[in-house]
């Protein structure tokens, strides 16, 4: 099997679009889509036209059921699998149930103090918060959370400092605004007296302090260019910019609750679960998934966006649904959300999701450095 990283390295990142329907449905129709989408979550079995009868109240006959659901299949809403007289939800038919016939994602009030109470507890502790974030998404879910710390191009550096460690080595620290730190070693291009090296430090943060990340890596070189170099320290930072100022390429990543989503049906099968455990340990594809290759700066904080099945820009993925949140972290922005098959709880993942993303978010002021 060819490696989910590897393959989504050689695509376009575009979420491949479902087959639209042949014609808007009638009440009836988002009626029984939306029972046969419910039922099929809660018992993971095909759906019958006898069991929808049985369970709800809806007035209708098994056969006028039936009738109804074989539309839906020629639509393309819902599959029949095998030889099984139930059906079961498509890609489009859960994209309809989550866009317009499942009710407004919320949690309960205990749910919701539960949350609160426990992000509270680790709030100052930036790595205890993503990785109590995950474990509460994963245990609540019952499918696996994870969170992407936020991306350090959209942090505000908030101070430079330049650590000697030796006559000719030295450790960069990026303290970003909201507690993010950074840290890079380099090899200084001479022996420098502290003098020296605190006077060019205080130039460079009057020079770059306040700024984007991404736009010092971008721009570092005409803010820099008539400063007086006699240290060889400022050429320094111009020539390694696109690397100081770079976004980490790994350990942005932290996820929870594998042995919940393991206990699902979906992933009793060795295949699935393989394909799993390959997409956990590809960092850069899983990041790229959740977050894709952009993030837009208009994007808003806090509400869940769902990518199901093949909508997901890897093949490899197809069999996944990904309910993903911003959040900010002072001036940067990261991911928080869950993974799990396209047979999940939308409601309540979302809920859940967009419940953490807010909890997570917080202003520069109230970030503990």
């Amino acid at each position: 099997m060819v490696r989910i990283g590897h393959a989504m390295r050689h695509r376009q990142l575009s979420r491949r679009p479902l087959a639209d329907p042949a014609a808007p449905l009638n009440a009836r129709e988002r009626e029984i889509l939306r029972l046969v989408v419910e039922s099929f979550i809660d018992t993971a079995g095909p759906v019958g036209s006898r069991f929808l009868a049985r369970r709800y109240p809806i007035g209708l006959s098994p056969a006028s059921i039936r009738n109804t659901m074989s539309d839906l299949e020629e639509m393309g809403y819902l599959d029949h699998p095998y030889t099984s007289a139930g059906r079961i939800p498509t890609d489009l038919g859960y994209r309809t149930f989550v866009d317009a016939l499942m009710e407004v994602p919320k949690l309960t009030p205990d749910e919701c103090r539960l949350l609160e109470r426990r992000v509270r507890q680790v709030s100052n502790d930036p790595e205890e918060l993503w990785r109590e974030s995950t474990r509460l998404l994963g245990q609540l879910s019952h499918l696996l959370g994870v969170v992407l710390t936020p991306r350090l191009s959209t942090g505000v550096l908030e101070r430079l400092e330049v650590v000697p460690l030796s006559s000719t080595r030295a450790m960069f620290v990026l303290s970003v605004r909201g507690g993010l730190v950074r840290t890079i070693l380099a090899e200084l291009p001479s022996e420098l007296s502290r003098r020296d090296l605190e006077l060019v430090v205080a130039l460079l943060n009057e020079r770059l302090a306040g700024l984007t990340l991404a736009t010092v890596r971008n721009t570092c070189a005409q803010r820099l260019q008539d400063v007086e170099d006699r240290t060889g320290l400022v050429q320094l930072m111009i020539g390694e910019a696109p690397t100081l100022f770079a976004e980490p390429s790994e350990g942005r990543l932290r996820f929870g609750g594998t042995q919940y989503i393991m206990g699902q049906p979906e992933f009793r099968h060795a295949e699935e679960l393989r394909t799993l455990f390959l997409l956990l340990e590809d960092e850069e594809a899983l990041v790229q998934l959740l977050e894709g290759p952009e993030l837009s700066e208009n994007v808003e904080i806090g509400r869940a966006q769902v990518s199901i099945g093949r909508e997901n820009p890897d093949e490899k993925v197809e069999k996944f649904s990904i309910v993903t949140a911003r959040y900010r972290l002072g001036d940067a922005v990261g991911t928080i959300g869950v993974i799990g098959p396209t047979r999940m709880d939308y409601r309540r993942v979302m809920a859940l999701v967009q419940e953490m993303a807010t909890l997570l978010s917080r202003p520069a002021d109230e970030v503990v450095n």
